[in-house]
Parts: structure tokens; sequence; C-alpha cells
């Protein structure tokens, strides 16, 4: 049994708990109890003195593109559709040894910032680049984060009218076979499984209608949830007008690409009747806005999908467009972002955390046993130090972990275990894993 105990609180519970002066307590690799005060019972616990810290869940990471950790830097004053045509290529050229040394870099830097669950969207595969979905599952499993990768697809290339390369898209029953192999081979739909994988074709101007719709249906008929990109950019709009002669959303309506087992990366250009749309199916949200900001694609209307009762989670996005890979810093920008749009009303600290926690445990779909501390929930715990010179002065610790700078970890549990302690990783030598991806984007390059 592990007790942390003389900390601030933030359950994000349904009732919005908190306490000043609280503990958590877990046994094996759940909660089993959260209250204030000090706790009272088992002597013999594990004691983690918790003073000048706030516990809250740890963050769930709704988009990732964790290859793109090898090609930082690049391609800096490009539009989407820009960034994407120079950047193809080199992608062209992973294998899975670069894909498990960025996999495990990005999933270390997310680790360190708080996150115990990450999803991965994962949609290039090269010929002779050997299994990289095997390996980042692997990196994942060695960080100790809970993983929800998401075998990508694409195969509508540049000769056919998309916007991919030749060389970086599979034929489509060839992606749909493989896809349905990783689903087998990989997919752990028990209660508080490490490993869970989703359907995730790329994009409407990367991937044909054919490929979209046999996807959904294998996805329904495999019990696994559906995911990619929609509504990011002007460019996005203007596509699915000319080829589809409708919007992104009705795009995705109209190939069974909306209900509550689908989330959807950005979604930043909605009208009204597309926000109802998400709202009436229960379609949710990977809010990515350091991303947005970095392509200059656009802010999201996340009051208005709030407003409709759309879930919303928070992203990173491919590290190739937000060079941080921090989790944590996005609470901060998804409030700052949301004010950027409607006003310093448009989202509160403790909307923002929420985002960062049970949001993304809805559109993942595990909001029964992730996102909030409450007992019978998985011990997935991040416990951040507010006793330093940047969070000093401020009384209230959550308006300090988001308005504040960036909080070291005291702890971080993934299902009862460290993974982070005391600011430092404790499953992985992090100089190792710097040097192999050093290594690997050099080769890369």
């Amino acid at each position: 049994m592990i007790v942390i105990e003389h900390c601030a609180v933030a359950t994000v519970d349904a009732a919005g708990t908190e306490h000043a002066d609280g503990h958590v307590v877990v046994q094996g690799d759940r909660i089993v109890a959260v209250g204030a005060g000090p706790y009272r019972g088992n002597p013999s616990a594990t004691r983690v003195d918790g003073t000048g810290c706030l516990a809250t869940p740890g963050l769930v990471n709704t988009h990732h593109h964790l290859y793109q950790w090898a090609t930082r830097g690049l391609a800096q004053q490009e539009i989407l559709f820009g960034w994407l045509t120079e950047l193809y290529p080199i992608w062209a050229r992973i294998d899975a040894g670069i894909v498990h040394a960025a996999a495990s870099a990005g999933l270390a830097q997310l680790a360190l910032s708080g996150c115990t669950t990450s999803t991965d969207h994962h949609y290039v595969f090269p010929r002779d680049g050997g299994d990289v979905l095997a390996a980042e599952i692997d990196a994942a499993s060695a960080v100790g984060l809970r993983f929800h990768p998401c075998r990508g697809s694409m195969d509508l290339s540049v000769k056919d009218g998309g916007l991919p390369p030749d060389s970086v898209v599979e034929a489509t029953d060839a992606a749909l076979a493989a896809t349905k192999e990783a689903i087998d081979r990989y997919h752990d739909p028990s209660p508080g499984a490490m490993v869970r994988i989703a359907v995730a074709p790329c994009s409407p101007f990367s991937v044909t209608p054919t490929l979209m719709r046999e996807a959904a249906g294998l996805a329904r008929a495999e019990g696994v949830r559906l995911h990619t990109h929609l509504a990011e950019t002007i460019e996005e709009e203007a596509y699915c007008q000319e080829v589809h002669n409708m919007s992104p959303v009705d795009f995705a309506e109209s190939l069974g690409w909306l209900g509550d087992d689908v989330w959807l990366a950005h979604a930043v250009h909605l009208d009204a009747g597309a926000i109802g749309k998400l709202a009436a199916t229960g379609t949710a949200v990977a809010h990515c806005p350091s991303s947005n900001g970095r392509l200059g694609t656009g802010i999201a209307p996340v009051r208005d999908l709030l407003d409709a009762g759309v879930p919303v989670g928070l992203g990173v996005d491919g590290a190739a467009s937000q060079e941080a890979g921090q989790l944590a810093a996005e609470l901060r920008q998804a409030l700052y972002s949301a004010r950027l749009r409607g006003g310093p009303a448009a989202l509160t600290a403790r909307e923002s955390l929420a985002l960062g926690t049970m949001g993304g445990a809805r559109g993942l779909g595990r909001d029964a046993e992730l996102g909030s501390l409450e007992a019978g929930k998985l011990a997935d715990i991040a416990l951040w130090r507010l006793d330093g010179l940047g969070h000093a002065g401020i009384a209230d610790p959550v308006a300090a972990l988001v308005f504040g700078p960036a909080a070291p970890l005291r702890l971080l549990l993934v299902g009862g275990r460290a993974v982070v302690q005391s600011g430092t990783l404790s499953t992985l030598d992090e100089s190792a894993v710097t040097a192999a991806l050093g290594k690997a984007a050099k080769e890369l390059r």
C-alpha cells in the first residue's frame, strides 16, 4: 500500500472535489481511498510526504505521432500541406530502430510532464522498415506508460489526387489486413489494460473513402475505437468541398465516422452545425493547441464544443509540429488559446485540467477507469511540486499548475508503479534515451 498525504488534491471528479490538505491511498494498481487530512489507516504502508505538492490524475495525451521526434525543427515556416510535402520524403526512410528511439524519447518526455496514458497515431509504414508498430509498443512498455497506439494508414497518393508520395502509402486491402492483425496481436480489452489498439486512417486528403468506410466497419466489428485527423486547416476544408462537395464533418458523417467510439484530432474549423453533429453523436475531439499555433492552422472552438457537450481532451501532436512534447504545458496553452478566441472567461484553470485528464479519458472510452482520483479507479497519479520559486505566492494550487511555469514531478504513478520520482525517470536511463534519439535523428537526416 502507498499513501500520498499532506498534499493538496484536485480529484477532477464530477463534483470537482478538492482538498487543501488531503491524501490518496493506493493498493496494487487501484486507488482505494481519497480524502481530507492525513490517512489514519495501515501504519505499515509506504508513506509519501506530499507537503508543498498537488496531486492530480495523471494526464492523458489523446494525439501524437511519436516517430516525428526524430525530425523536429524542420519546415519551420510552412502551413500543414507544405510541411507534410517537405517531411514525407524523410519519413519514408524511417525503420523500426528509428521509431523505437523516437518513441522512447517522446514517451519519456510525456512521462516527465505528468502524462500516464498516451495515444499514438502511426500511419507511415515503409516497405523495408521492419515492424514499426511493435517498436513503439515495446518503447511504451519500457517507459511504463499506458498506451493506445492507433494503427494508421494511407492509400491515396499524389498520383491519385492525394498529398502523400507513392512511397508511403499502402494498398487498401493491405492496410485493412495489417490493421486487423494489429488488433488481434496487441489489443487488450480487459480492465486495467496497458495496451489498446485503435483504427486510424490518416486524413481526408490521404485516404480513400473506401478505406475510411471499411476501416469503420472493421473497428466496430472488432469492438475498438476510431481515430483520424479532421477539420484541421482551411486547405482541408477547400479540398473536401472540391473533391467531395461537402465539409470535412459532413464527409466523415457520410462514411460512418461520427459516433461515441470516435475521437477526431484538431477540429479547428467547425461551424455551429458541425459542432451540433459531434455533440449529437458523442464524437470526441483531441485539441492540440500548440501544434495548431506552430502551423498557424487556427484556434479550435473549445468553449463552443464544451458548451455543446462534446468530449474534449488534449494532445501534444507530432513532435515535428510541437517540438516540446510536454503535455502539462498544453494545459496553459489550451487556456490561452481559448481566451484568445473567446476572452478571459472562455476557459478556467480547472476546466483546462479537466481537458487534460477526464476529457482525454472520455475520448479514449476509459473514463470509468481513468481521468479522476476516485476509489476504484486505476492508480495513475501525478504529484506536482509547487513549493519552488516559480509557484511561490500562488495560493490556488490548480492555478499554480496551469498558469505557472512547468511544475516538477515529485512522483508519477501508472497503475501504482513509480515511473517518475523526484523529476527523474525511474524506468529508463534518460541519458541513454537521449543518445539513442540523437543517433537515430542523425541517421535519418
